[in-house]
């Protein structure tokens, strides 16, 4: 490994020892400073540059095909954190249609809604209605399914989906999966998947090529970052031991509204920010929730994920972009299994 990579590593390496949570090969990048970063994983190693820098400097080719990951627009929400939770959804989808190249899809990685009312999911629908996007895909979080076990969220977007809306599908070589881990969750918050989901995501897994690079997303992290606070799944494990064989695997997750990365083995792991508001970091605040940060400040913890993947070397370039300095808008949506 070079001298210069191993360094950048080490500075980003977090010493969270006196809170009781191992966190070896634990990546925190800039999260309350708002820096939008492009991680580029390759072979396990990440390497960074500014979002800016990229777009600028990739033009219209930036790969084989792009897509977005955004989380938490918890429309509905209308508290001091931030009262316009629906303006900075519309912000970062002006900014997803200020990209250089538009990307193939969209991802939500849950919590679309506040309290999962049907008019939080129609002014949702209205918004992303303005993406560049063809195709939105979805997992529920947690506060989709407060009113009624997840019934809407699976009525509006998860048409083709299996059990409490998980489903997979392939794009140019790669195979997604979406997995729900809200659907009955343990003691404390901590996420869980259940046995039959897991039977099913090994029998969708098993018979192809270890060579296929995978991509797992789901709403709560899949790997334990704070316990006290349920941020983790408490049978991840189980799921993560069938995606050992394959050469290359991202995972990607909100709940947390802030920027963590993980790299572990051939695994990479990345929780995005929230389009609506942040929370504190792990073990900072005597609980996770809404953090109020000055009006002026909200836009540079709320973000987006743009992923660039690159056949060649079968990495994934993550960028988290702030959504101040945000681009204007344009049109278009889509639909598909777990989407529309």
């Amino acid at each position: 490994m070079p001298e210069k990579k191993q360094d950048l590593i080490d500075q980003k390496l977090q010493d969270l020892n006196n809170d009781g949570v191992d966190r070896r090969g634990f990546l925190k990048c800039m999260a309350w400073a708002g820096t939008g970063l492009v991680w580029t994983m390759s072979g396990g190693i990440p390497s960074s540059q500014a979002f800016a820098k990229t777009a600028h400097r990739s033009g219209g080719n930036r790969g084989d095909f792009t897509f977005v990951q955004i989380s938490d627009s918890h429309i509905g929400f209308n508290k001091p954190a931030n009262p316009d939770v629906t303006a900075t959804l519309q912000t970062a989808i002006n900014k997803i249609n200020a990209m250089p190249q538009k990307p193939d899809f969209i991802i939500h990685t849950g919590d679309l809604s506040q309290l999962s009312k049907p008019s939080e999911f129609d002014t949702l629908d209205q918004v992303l209605k303005g993406a560049s996007a063809k195709q939105v895909y979805f997992v529920p979080g947690e506060h989709d399914m407060l009113s009624d076990n997840g019934e809407q969220f699976l009525q509006r977007y998860g048409k083709g989906t299996k059990g409490s809306g998980w489903y997979s599908f392939d794009q140019k070589g790669v195979h997604f999966v979406g997995l729900v881990n809200v659907a009955n969750l343990k003691a404390g918050g901590m996420g869980s998947l259940g046995h039959e989901q897991l039977e099913w995501l090994e029998d969708d897994l098993k018979g192809r090529s270890a060579s296929t690079p995978i991509v797992l997303f789901a709403h709560i992290p899949l790997w334990t970052i704070y316990p006290d606070w349920g941020w983790g799944t408490d049978d991840s494990e189980q799921a993560l031991s069938y995606v050992k064989r394959f050469g290359s695997v991202t995972v990607l997750n909100g709940h947390i509204h802030q920027i963590m990365q993980k790299v572990e083995g051939k695994v990479s792991f990345h929780t995005a920010m929230s389009t609506a508001f942040p929370q504190p970091a792990p073990g900072t605040a005597p609980s996770a929730g809404p953090m109020k940060v000055p009006a002026d400040q909200l836009q540079r913890v709320l973000g987006i994920t743009d992923v660039n993947y690159l056949v060649s070397g079968r990495s994934l370039a993550i960028v988290d972009s702030p959504l101040a300095d945000s681009g204007s808008s344009a049109s278009g949506s889509g639909s598909g299994p777990g989407g529309r």
